[in-house]
């Protein structure tokens, strides 16, 4: 990427409402303009112009189905790139207190394009490597040992395709309220897809916030040793499994 391009994406991204649209679309949804507008707080209008330079800038692409358009981010490395920006700077006393429960049900669970992030993300991460079902290889990569290989044969999950062998198969993703690791790539997309097969977790119609049920706690329980605790109707980790 050269200085040029650098300049461009950073120029698109700076701009409140764009970043605003381009973080409602982390979770990887696909959605219309009149959607994106109500997120950023501007008109139809304002956000048609905003996305059209987005669309130009290569940072989303758009799908026409009858007489709507509906938008979503290019690829995973946009989403990776808005949160590598998030994480950039000390961690802030609003993110160690959330100012309100939808930041805290944010930091608790959350999707990052296609795999789980949050405080959920890094403990199931911290879980798995404690288990020794996967390592940290070079590169800011993790490894899939033959106990993970038996561990997810045990769960039925399928993971078949992914070369483990190769950069990005489990990449390390700084987690931008957290500031410690949650585990990314094709593999971990093919997890938290399981997740939501197997109702572990549920998504949060419209946010990418993401619910823990009963079933997905005894999972997590068994399967990470994360644990729940009541608080003000939330759940949190204990402190010694993640914050």
């Amino acid at each position: 990427m050269n200085q040029l391009t650098i300049s461009s994406v950073a120029y698109l991204i700076a701009e409140p409402v764009r970043a605003a649209m381009l973080i409602t679309l982390t979770d990887g949804s696909a959605l219309p303009a009149g959607a994106l507008a109500d997120a950023a707080g501007v008109t139809p209008q304002t956000a048609s112009s905003h996305l059209a330079k987005l669309l130009t800038g290569g940072l989303v692409t758009v799908e026409a189905k009858g007489r709507n358009r509906y938008y979503r981010i290019a690829g995973p490395h946009v989403a990776l790139a808005l949160e590598s920006l998030a994480s950039v700077g000390p961690v802030t006393p609003a993110w160690r207190s959330p100012p309100t429960r939808a930041a805290k049900e944010l930091r608790f669970a959350r999707c990052c394009y296609d795999h789980l992030a949050g405080q959920i993300g890094v403990a199931v991460t911290r879980g798995m490597l404690e288990r020794g079902f996967i390592f940290e290889g070079g590169e800011r990569d993790y490894g899939l040992t033959p106990s993970g290989v038996n561990w997810l044969r045990s769960l039925g999950l399928d993971v078949s395709g992914i070369e483990f062998d190769e950069p990005g198969a489990a990449r390390q993703c700084l987690d931008w309220t957290e500031r410690q690791y949650h585990v990314a790539g094709p593999f971990a997309a093919r997890l938290m897809n399981a997740f939501f097969a197997w109702d572990w977790i549920r998504r949060v119609p419209g946010k990418r916030t993401v619910v823990v049920t009963p079933l997905g706690w005894a999972a997590l329980k068994q399967h990470f040793g994360i644990e729940r605790e009541g608080r003000d109707g939330l759940y949190v980790l204990p402190a010694t499994v993640s914050v």
